[in-house]
């Protein structure tokens, strides 16, 4: 199974999307608060994949996602956000994102989209 980083600034949605993977049999290796602190765990941890929220503080989550990117063309992100707003899912998808799952989160979803990018 994966080894995955969860990005959100919300500690229980990290902890609920947490619960979601580690059911499945994924290890969380670490969790981010933020874009910045996103993109120096991506950099220390080197997960398989990546779940980020859009909207944090400090860096949001498009911004720290276009500078893993940078770093690593081969990260497997996928993008999470309460604003499942046809822009912003683009814009996730031009800057690198793998997929994009709306909030509230469905565990099947979410699980689905882990599924696809790890048979990469």
């Amino acid at each position: 199974m994966a080894k995955i980083m969860v990005v959100d600034d919300a500690a229980f949605m990290r902890m609920f999307m947490k619960d979601i993977l580690e059911s499945a049999g994924h290890q969380v290796i670490c969790e981010a608060s933020n874009g910045r602190e996103a993109i120096e765990k991506y950099a220390t941890f080197r997960p398989d994949l990546v779940t980020m929220d859009i909207t944090m503080p400090d860096m949001d989550g498009i911004e720290a996602l276009k500078l893993i990117m940078e770093r690593d063309p081969a990260a497997q992100v996928i993008m999470c956000s309460a604003m499942g707003h046809r822009e912003m899912i683009l814009e996730a998808i031009r800057s690198g994102a793998k997929d994009f799952v709306v909030k509230p989160l469905q565990g099947s979803r979410v699980l689905d989209a882990v599924d696809r990018l790890l048979e990469v």
